[in-house]
């Protein structure tokens, strides 16, 4: 949600009302700025998950 919210307020628009709403129509279709950034996150924590057994 916090991801939604922030890239929301990034986009181009008129109201915060359309900007939201912009936002969730593009991470129902899988594209735009939150649901590429939820990508990456679990990419990285998949890539990460190897060397959870570490203790530093």
């Amino acid at each position: 949600m916090k991801n939604m919210i922030n890239f929301a307020r990034k986009r181009s628009g008129r109201s915060m009302a359309e900007k939201l709403c912009a936002e969730i129509v593009a991470a129902y279709n899988n594209e735009g700025g939150a649901f590429k950034r939820k990508e990456d996150m679990h990419r990285m924590a998949e890539a990460n998950k190897a060397f959870a057994h570490f203790r530093f």
